[in-house]
């Protein structure tokens, strides 16, 4: 037997007119997945190339990635429960110039503190690393139609 992924529960949305289908793994939260959409639907206007979970050669799979035309990471964004250690590596090895961190109703101060102490001050500079924390409340309205990401379900902050 293989080591296969198994998946529990499949979601299509339907994000600024295109069909956009998911998978929700075993163990994987439904939050984990609507972010995934969320993030696409919020920087794919930025990165019309921007794909979900698409390996890239590297170490880590990112849960979204935009490439360039040499194939390099311009964009890289990660959904959900994602240690220190990996956003310190993503931020000094994939060689995006934006890294987009979702996160779903976190203690913001917190993590920002933490990701600046893992992450030397030269593989972040201003603009770079962002975290989009979203509220509780956001789930409630989250359907599986959308054309934006409204900005009062989420608070913005640059690391």
């Amino acid at each position: 037997m293989g080591s296969s992924v198994y998946f529990s529960k499949t979601y299509h949305f339907r994000i600024a007119g295109q069909r956009v289908t998911l998978y929700k793994k075993n163990g994987e939260s439904y939050e984990h997945v609507l972010m995934k959409a969320l993030g696409y639907a919020m920087f794919r206007p930025l990165f019309p190339q921007l794909e979900i979970e698409r390996r890239i050669g590297l170490r880590y799979k990112p849960d979204l990635v935009a490439l360039n035309d040499l194939g390099r990471a311009e964009f890289w964004g990660e959904c959900g429960q994602v240690g220190l250690r990996k956003i310190a590596w993503i931020a000094k090895h994939s060689g995006a110039q934006q890294l987009a961190l979702f996160k779903f109703n976190i203690t913001a101060d917190h993590f920002i503190a933490q990701v600046r102490q893992e992450v030397d001050e030269r593989y972040r500079p201003p603009s770079r690393i962002r975290l989009f924390n979203f509220h509780a409340s956001f789930l409630k309205d989250a359907g599986e139609e959308f054309d934006e990401v409204p900005e009062s379900w989420y608070e913005r902050f640059e690391i």
